[in-house]
This record gives C-alpha cells, structure tokens and sequence, in this order.
C-alpha cells in the first residue's frame, strides 16, 4: 500500500534511512538522523505542497520517496529534486518502481515541471530504476562528494513532468 506519509513515519523512515548513512555512500550523510529531525523533514517537504510518501507490507513501512525543492531561488520553483529509499529486504521485486511511479503521477499532477535525480555512482540499480521511469543522463560531477574516505562522483538524471 503507498500512502501519504506523516510525521509519525518519521521512527520507521529514520530506521529505514539509517543503514544507507552508515554504510554506504549512497547519501552524503555522515551521521545518522534522528527521529525528530526526520519528522521536520517530512513536514518541511508537505509544507511546500510536495509529496512525501511511504510504501508498506504488513503494516510496516518498506520504503519512501519525496520530491524536495530543487534549489531555493525564485526561479527553480517548478524544478523538484527526487529520492526513493527501500529497506534492503524489500529489493528486487518491483517495489521502488511502483512507490517511484506513484510520486512521478503525483508530481504531473503538482505545479512541478521538471524532477531531477542525484545518484552517487555507481548505482546501476537506481540508474536502471530512473531510466525506466523516463529520467534522461544529464551528467556528472566528478569528485564532489567524499566518505569513507574516498571521492565520489554523482550523476544528474532529469524527467519532464508536462
């Protein structure tokens, strides 16, 4: 089930998020977020008229997705930034497609004109994820982000929303 997610997701996302700020470099997080700050992030995106959704089995949050403001000036107001998050153990079967599929329908729906991706390479999971729903390469940064004590580059994808 995919459904609108609240702040009292905000424990059951942090958990969810977590192992990817810890072990990978999937987020250039370097500490782990708490549930309080997680809370203030769902409620920031929904302030802003963005979808932040969740998808659940057996009434357990599984994996989200969100659409955040792109940048803070004026004029990237119609341009959104994507991100989609599964729990490991619900990977491979179709999930991530049918939550990201979900929020690119609401956002068609939504004053957005244009959803950008930032994928930490390599990916080759979320690449081929975000190609399938229509995102185009649009480049890469080389060397922009650092942990565990390596360079990291990151890909630009972007999907119109008209």
């Amino acid at each position: 089930m995919i459904r609108e997610a609240t702040t009292d997701d905000a424990a059951a996302i942090a958990a969810l998020y977590n192992p990817y700020v810890r072990d990978t470099v999937i987020t250039f997080e370097y500490d782990e977020v708490a549930v309080e700050t997680m809370g203030a992030r769902i409620a920031a995106v929904q302030e802003r008229e963005l979808p932040w959704i969740v998808v659940e089995e057996a009434d357990a949050v599984v994996g989200f997705a969100y659409a955040a403001p792109y940048r803070p000036r004026a004029a990237y107001l119609h341009s959104v930034e994507t991100t989609i998050y599964l729990d490991r153990a619900a990977g491979g079967r179709g999930l991530g497609r049918t939550l990201y599929g979900d929020l690119i329908e609401r956002l068609e729906a939504s004053h957005a004109h244009s959803a950008i991706s930032l994928i930490a390479l390599p990916n080759d999971a979320s690449i081929g994820l975000h190609h399938a729903l229509g995102f185009r390469d649009v480049g890469v940064l080389h060397e922009v982000g650092r942990k565990f004590d390596r360079w990291i580059d990151v890909a630009y994808l972007q999907r119109p929303l008209v």
